[in-house]
């Protein structure tokens, strides 16, 4: 018998270590790769999430950065394009995964959201100069919901001459002859104040630009759940379009009566029941609203404002929603701090009648003990109403 070699050995390790490559590659084939580095992260946790249509933001996967800030996640594509984030905190990068591809992202921890920069798909890159004109508007609009020189509706007005702004640099920038793209879908659906931006209820010049996304769709990826998404919320739309008005409720005055507190139990955007009582100890604003209404953006922007100043002191708002579609109110929910919830009867609810409601938005203020102390009528001033009830 031959002796080993010294060559021998370095043959078969060579083969060894072709073998296990070869078998890692096969391993990872057919897989999505979104992989990079976080700068200034060392130590914190960055989570990969699926946005998906009825869950929300879904974590699929994580990974606590180290000192170079390097990751990488690999999945299993979907067969269509589909959304995913990544997140550390409350920063996130919106993605588009259309197969197989790797995408490489390189980010700094202080300006993860907006300063990112991706490689290897043109569908990611896209999505970010998407997100940096979102932000822009958003920052326009912040500052025109705070400038008090202004009335309510001269303020609302100039946001809705904004987003028309928006949507018209989008559609002409972006989705134009590119209905079939991930960012074409993703642009769709954006959102400002909880308001989708893309409305065909409101704004009817929106629906072609949504029907044209749909059928592409359709012809390119039949059968999967974002086309039956997209082409359920046209065909919706259509039947609903009435255009921007109030909501008016038809009741009878003699069967309506004025009451304490009558507790309600409705779903979240996570499907967990919320009941109003349960918020007993805090200061709850009540409010019977619909996102579908014109003025929701701007009335949004200004309970986020009595939110934020007020919540830490026990203030809570218990939002119900009687939009018509509940996808709808689930994409424009989602990121809203308070407690949201979603009432399927909507107009034809009996809490409306209870609790008097004949025009909205309409909303009531309920003390630390639960009990009903003013509804928005009788109170001149909001934030001194709080105040004294806090």
């Amino acid at each position: 018998m031959r002796p080993i070699t010294h060559a021998d050995k370095m043959k078969n390790t060579l083969i060894i270590l072709f073998s296990l490559a070869t078998l890692c590659c096969c391993r990872e084939q057919g897989k999505f790769c979104i992989e990079g580095n976080i700068t200034g992260a060392a130590d914190t946790m960055l989570y990969l999430e699926h946005l998906t249509l009825d869950r929300g933001a879904v974590p699929v996967d994580s990974i606590r950065l180290g000192e170079d800030g390097a990751f990488r996640f690999r999945r299993e594509p979907a067969g269509n394009p589909e959304f995913y984030r990544l997140r550390i905190g409350g920063q996130a990068i919106n993605l588009g995964i259309d197969s197989t591809e790797t995408v490489r992202v390189t980010a700094d921890i202080k300006d993860m959201s907006f300063g990112y920069r991706t490689e290897g798909s043109g569908t990611c890159d896209t999505m970010r100069l998407l997100c940096l004109r979102l932000a822009d508007m958003e920052r326009q609009a912040r500052s025109i919901s705070t400038d008090r020189n202004y009335t309510m509706q001269e303020r609302d007005s100039m946001i809705d001459a904004l987003i028309s702004q928006y949507k018209s640099g989008v559609k002409m920038d972006f989705m134009h002859h590119h209905y079939d793209a991930a960012y074409s879908y993703f642009a769709c659906f954006q959102t400002i104040g909880g308001r989708l931006i893309f409305n065909p209820m409101l704004d009817r010049s929106d629906l072609p630009w949504m029907r044209a996304v749909a059928n592409a769709w359709t012809e390119h990826y039949p059968g999967c759940p974002r086309t039956e998404n997209i082409c359920n919320i046209v065909e919706e739309c259509r039947r609903s379009l009435r255009g921007p008005k109030e909501i008016v409720l038809d009741l009878d005055s003699d069967k309506v009566r004025e009451l304490g507190i009558i507790d309600m139990t409705f779903p979240d955007i996570n499907g967990q029941e919320r009941t109003l009582s349960d918020l007993r100890g805090q200061v709850v604003l009540l409010d019977f609203m619909a996102f579908t209404m014109e003025g929701s953006t701007e009335r949004t922007l200004l309970l986020r404002e009595l939110y934020n100043k007020y919540h830490d002191r026990g203030l809570e708002i218990y939002q119900v929603s009687l939009d018509p579609s509940q996808h709808l109110w689930k994409q424009r929910c989602e990121a809203l701090p308070w407690v949201s919830v979603y009432c399927e009867e909507g107009l034809e609810s009996d809490m409306l009648k209870l609790y008097n409601v004949s025009h909205l938005p309409c909303f009531f203020l309920i003390d630390r003990n639960c009990d009903l102390q003013a509804r928005w009528e009788n109170i001149p001033d909001l934030e001194q109403a709080i105040e004294k009830l806090l």
